[in-house]
């Protein structure tokens, strides 16, 4: 027994020898296999050399006017924060018994207005001749639009045009000889492959970060197919290029998806064929045009094309016709479910709206359409959808809305929503970020936001949100649902102290 065991080890170690062995003649199919899994990690350094010089820095400013300051040394707004929320009257304000009387406002001399920074984003120089794309987000609301190319140089741009439904816009600057970018061929990128990004995350000039394709055609809005990746992306690289291994173009950086604010793994951009159509309309005409038919519609589900007769769950239903749209004086009914336009099959309900907006008003279109059990073909002429409105500040939005200091450590300032507002987003109230600074931006909210609830206290108005305001714990998170868009969600902000 003891020489047994004694000999057991010596055993084991010839079982693995004999193993080894027995896979050895086995490597040359393994490592072939592998071969042609690892091929090594890509470098970037050429890419960075030749498109770095393409990427821009962009600042944006607004205008603010300087508090006017009374007779007590105090300005408006903190009198009447004070009054308001500590019920405490201010000496010399026509509040106040036998207080001496105050000019009139009107009378009193205009506070000069300061220009105040607003924001930070990223670009590229799409024509040697000045032309920069960028998100329609880095620049809405800026009175003042800043680019500063990599060689130092700034220069003061002008807004060509923004499109707030894709999130393009171009911007033009007074230079010339400027490296273009490359254009590259979406159609070509593939999941999985290497992508890099530059950009100025967070005001870190000319970062490079870098990732693979997660995801194509990834549906996120009406008019957008976005391209999904893993490259980080951080508050001020929008606008930023996303290129791959050729040092082409092929997106931009616009959106992440995050529950925190920051950077978790998943990002969105618009490709770079979607973005160039929109930029050339912007660029020819300062706005885009779009296609529309003037109905409501939803996705075909698999047991709705089993119960109707269709052989696969494909197509747009229609559940809403407007009077008098072109839908209407085609003959389109509710119920019917829209197969292809001029040939081009709507596989998902939300092909239809990207095919017809991006049909030219006025085009006449072949519409194939499946009602009751059969196909029919209808023609049918496109009409032009209403412009969104402009990205540009209205110039009579001088009036700041009043905010309480809690208001200003939370980085938001906000404005009651006007009935044509509240009507245009089917909304009954909210109040509208104006602004955002940190922490605010941090966690993810953006000017246009509209803000239902203040730690769980409903807000419809601006007296509810201030009064939501004064029950908010400084020292811990503070959750703000809001809406941007058609989706509702959650933000946690941390208060500065």
């Amino acid at each position: 027994m003891k020489s047994l065991n004694a000999n057991a080890p010596f055993r084991w170690v010839s079982l693995m020898m004999m193993s080894a062995c027995f896979f050895s003649m086995h490597i040359p199919l393994s490592a072939t296999a592998q071969t042609a899994i690892v091929k090594g990690l890509p470098d970037f350094t050429e890419l960075v050399e030749q498109v770095g010089p393409s990427v821009v820095n962009i600042r944006t400013l607004e205008k603010v006017r300087a508090p006017g300051m009374n007779g007590n040394g105090m300005d408006d707004e903190t009198q009447d924060l004070l009054r308001r929320f500590f019920g405490i009257p201010i000496p010399n304000t026509p509040n106040t018994p036998n207080a001496p009387k105050q000019a009139p406002r009107q009378g009193r001399t205009p506070v000069p207005e300061e220009s105040q920074p607003r924001g930070v984003g990223s670009g590229f120089v799409l024509t040697s001749d000045g032309y920069i794309l960028t998100n329609a987000h880095v620049v809405e609301g800026a009175d003042e639009v800043l680019v500063t190319l990599t060689d130092k140089r700034e220069f003061k741009a002008k807004l060509i045009g923004a499109d707030k439904r894709t999130d393009v816009a171009v911007v033009k600057i007074q230079a010339t000889g400027l490296p273009a970018v490359k254009v590259g061929d979406v159609s070509r990128l593939k999941v999985g492959e290497w992508v890099m990004a530059i950009g100025s995350p967070f005001g870190l000039d000319n970062s490079v970060t870098a990732g693979i394709v997660s995801a194509k055609q990834r549906d996120t809005g009406d008019y957008l197919p976005f391209i999904q990746t893993d490259v980080a992306i951080n508050p001020g690289n929008s606008g930023g290029p996303l290129i791959n291994m050729r040092g082409e173009v092929v997106g931009i950086n616009s959106q992440i998806y995050s529950r925190s604010g920051g950077f978790m793994g998943i990002s969105f951009a618009i490709p770079m064929d979607e973005a160039m159509r929109v930029s050339e309309q912007l660029r020819s005409n300062g706005r885009v045009t779009r296609g529309r038919i003037g109905v409501q519609i939803e996705p075909v589900s698999k047991e709705l094309a089993e119960s109707i007769g269709l052989s696969k769950a494909q197509g747009a239903l229609i559940n809403r016709i407007e009077p008098g749209a072109p839908a209407d004086k085609a003959g389109l009914e509710a119920g019917d479910v829209i197969l292809k336009i001029d040939g081009k099959p709507i596989e998902k309900s939300v092909d239809l709206p990207r095919l017809v907006g991006n049909t030219k008003p006025g085009t006449k279109s072949n519409l194939t359409v499946f009602r009751r059990g059969t196909t029919k073909e209808m023609g049918i002429v496109i009409a032009e959808l209403e412009p969104e409105k402009t990205a540009k500040r209205s110039a009579d939005a001088d009036e700041k809305p009043k905010v309480s200091a809690s208001v200003q450590g939370l980085g938001l300032v906000v404005t009651e929503m006007s009935d044509a507002q509240k009507a245009e987003l089917k909304m009954k109230g909210g109040v509208r970020i104006e602004s955002v600074q940190e922490p605010a931006a941090k966690a993810g909210l953006r000017e246009g936001d509209v803000i239902l609830a203040v730690g769980n206290h409903e807000v419809t108005q601006m007296k509810e949100f201030e009064a939501a305001i004064t029950k908010i714990d400084k020292n811990n998170p503070v959750s703000v649902l809001f809406r941007r868009g058609e989706l509702t969600r959650f933000a946690l902000i941390r208060p500065i102290r």
